[in-house]
């Protein structure tokens, strides 16, 4: 029996379930930029997998410490999207937050910055995270 052939699992795509954060503070954004994996040097917004047993609004706050080494709020949910990208598929929960302790910390990125509604098209984001900056230029002041 060809056991690659009966092994469906083999064939269905990852599915990966993650948050991500959109840090406001006086009307600007923060983005960082990565600093590994396949998308280093894009920029994108904190954020990480979802654990076991863990809400959605607990894995952000989990997952900003862990990269940032501060504290968050998350203040409104924002929007869930959808991205297929070549190697696996993405479902990511974002939210609003603001930080409560701290100055953000480049733990795993290579850099971050504070952007304004003007300034959200000036650096290159991940594919995914584009659908983020169509919502904010919807609802984020000039």
């Amino acid at each position: 029996m060809d056991a690659a052939k009966y092994n469906i699992e083999e064939n269905v795509m990852k599915t990966l379930n993650v948050v991500a954060a959109i840090i406001k503070k006086d009307n600007k954004i923060l983005a960082t930029k990565r600093g590994y994996g396949e998308f280093t040097d894009m920029w994108e917004f904190p954020g990480g997998k979802i654990e076991n047993n863990e809400t959605k609004e607990e894995a952000i706050i989990r997952e900003i410490k862990e990269e940032l080494d501060c504290v968050i709020e998350p203040t409104k949910f924002a929007l869930d999207l959808e991205y297929q990208y070549p190697t696996f598929y993405l479902k990511m929960s974002c939210f609003e937050a603001i930080i409560k302790e701290g100055t953000p910390k480049l733990i795993e990125h290579n850099d971050a910055k504070w952007l304004t509604k003007q300034e959200l098209d000036s650096i290159n984001w991940i594919p995914a995270d584009i659908q983020i900056i169509d919502y904010l230029k919807e609802t984020m002041r000039d």
